[in-house]
């Protein structure tokens, strides 16, 4: 993965999303690395082992898979595609297979679990906003993950 670092201004709830204005002088600055899913930072930092890495991974290739995430513009993928003579699915049953792999996986995952897991693995938010928006205790956010992110391994049969 390609890093994309950039410098940001440090306040008291972490890195601010704006980018530092020209001429401005911010007290405290990070660097950030915007190529970093919020996945990969918990993975980094000791929170999540291989396993729940791997398993949000799967989710989220799914999630992309399917397209399940909202279009900005026209899709401008081709009606037909030449086939090459390889057996196997088409681009739509390939689609529809994950759709139907991130849906089992959901529900593996249980009644509840469902947003910290679409917000976090699939929308890539971090997990304090997360937090917030559910309306949930501060660094609660990461145990429930760690459960859901488990039942997701079951799901996908990582060991």
């Amino acid at each position: 993965m390609k890093r994309q670092l950039v410098e940001r201004e440090l306040t008291p709830e972490g890195p601010c999303r704006r980018a530092i204005k020209r001429g401005a002088r911010p007290r405290r600055t990070v660097t950030v690395n915007l190529a970093e899913s919020p996945l990969v930072w918990l993975h980094a930092r000791g929170h999540l082992s291989d396993r729940l890495l791997d398993a949000g991974e799967a989710l989220r290739a799914d999630f992309e898979r399917a397209q399940l995430s909202p279009s900005v513009t026209m899709r401008w993928d081709p009606v037909r595609v030449k086939s090459t003579g390889v057996r196997g699915l088409s681009a739509g049953e390939r689609q529809v297979a994950a759709r139907q792999r991130f849906d089992g996986a959901i529900k593996a995952a249980g009644h509840g679990l469902e947003d910290i897991l679409w917000r976090v693995v699939c929308a890539g938010e971090a997990l304090p906003d997360a937090e917030k928006t559910l309306g949930w205790p501060a660094r609660s956010g990461k145990l429930v993950l760690r459960i859901a992110l488990e039942r997701v391994a079951e799901f996908y049969r990582i060991t």
